[in-house]
């Protein structure tokens, strides 16, 4: 529940900018960053361990949003999941590097299409294109810029989103594999027949079984094939909970513990 009432706060606070200066407070050692190259540029927010030690190797986490948190103010990708990683004042919690990179407008992490049937079910479909979308390919860049720099455990490397961001990970885990030791996807989903390519990736899959934004088809199919072949792979399936399923997804106890279990 605290975790329900703390991003509902933080939600408020970013869209109606009342309590602004509290929600920086919060997220103020995510630091603002941007990353460009070749014309373009990518806002991300960076968190560093506590005490952080020079000579030390981290593990390095990716969290990709969702759609509603596209923009260019590098604030509202922090809105669900950012207090995974911080206390209430905001002191860093977990020993390890993460980075929240934020997708500019009316582009994506991939190139999902979808349309309504005539049942109004949302049909979706994941074309590869010639390649990813430029902001996943800058997103892809600068981790590998942070693999050299020295201060990341490439042996640690871990992928997490939600919705929109749920999809881009398991599309990042397809078209970088060797990259992440483990992965959670929220509400996402993407087409089984990748699924083959990135077996040796032990995923956590969540949605919701109301969902009307992505049906938990899409998440169950990569499942079911990645189940058979990778034995630490979970789905958790809340059967009330419609697409907000992050709520209850980033309230497991076991969430981070799980990720962090994993090595290359």
């Amino acid at each position: 529940m605290l975790r329900l009432t703390k991003t509902l706060f933080i939600v408020l606070s970013l869209l109606s900018g009342t309590g602004a200066a509290s929600a920086q407070d919060i997220y103020s050692e995510y630091q603002r960053k941007e990353y460009i190259r070749d014309g373009d540029t990518l806002k991300y927010r960076m968190l560093y361990p506590k005490d952080m030690k020079p000579d030390k190797k981290y593990p390095l986490v990716l969290f990709l949003h969702g759609a509603g948190e596209r923009g260019l103010d590098n604030e509202r990708q922090l809105i669900h999941g950012a207090d995974l990683f911080v206390d209430e004042n905001g002191t860093p919690t977990q020993n390890a590097i993460v980075i929240f990179p934020q997708c500019p407008p009316d582009v994506m992490w991939t190139n999902r299409v979808k349309k309504q049937n005539s049942e109004g079910v949302w049909e979706f479909s994941f074309p590869l294109g010639d390649s990813a979308p430029w902001p996943s390919l800058l997103v892809n860049q600068l981790v590998e810029e942070f693999m050299a720099s020295g201060q990341v455990d490439a042996g640690r490397m871990y992928i997490m989103g939600l919705s929109m961001g749920g999809i881009g990970t398991l599309e990042f885990l397809y078209r970088w594999p060797e990259k992440y030791a483990a992965a959670i996807s929220v509400c996402g989903g993407h087409t089984p027949d990748l699924a083959p390519t990135y077996c040796h990736v032990p995923v956590w899959f969540f949605h919701g079984g109301m969902d009307d934004v992505v049906p938990p088809v899409y998440s169950r199919q990569v499942y079911n094939v990645l189940k058979k072949c990778n034995v630490d792979t979970r789905y958790t399936f809340y059967p009330y909970a419609n697409h907000n399923s992050w709520d209850a997804a980033f309230s497991e106890p076991e969430l981070l513990k799980w990720l962090f279990s994993f090595e290359k």
